[in-house]
């Protein structure tokens, strides 16, 4: 299941990068795309796990840029 969140206050393309690279490494994330330009983030995770790994993509991005807000 691939979704798409917008992004609010993500002030840097390094930022992105390292969200990016984090949010691969959670279980279950089989891809993921952050853009710093577009201010979006595509999230490609298990179906069945997609409401529990959630929270845990938004903790690994409060870690990197405490200021950016995911709309869920």
């Amino acid at each position: 299941m691939k979704k798409r969140f917008k992004l609010t206050d993500l002030d840097c393309a390094n930022c992105a990068a390292k969200m990016e690279t984090a949010i691969k490494k959670i279980d279950g994330v089989t891809d993921a795309s952050v853009s710093f330009l577009t201010q979006k983030m595509t999230i490609e995770a298990d179906e069945a796990r997609f409401d529990e790994i959630m929270p845990q993509v938004v903790a690994v991005c409060k870690k990197v840029e405490p200021d950016c807000v995911i709309h869920l």
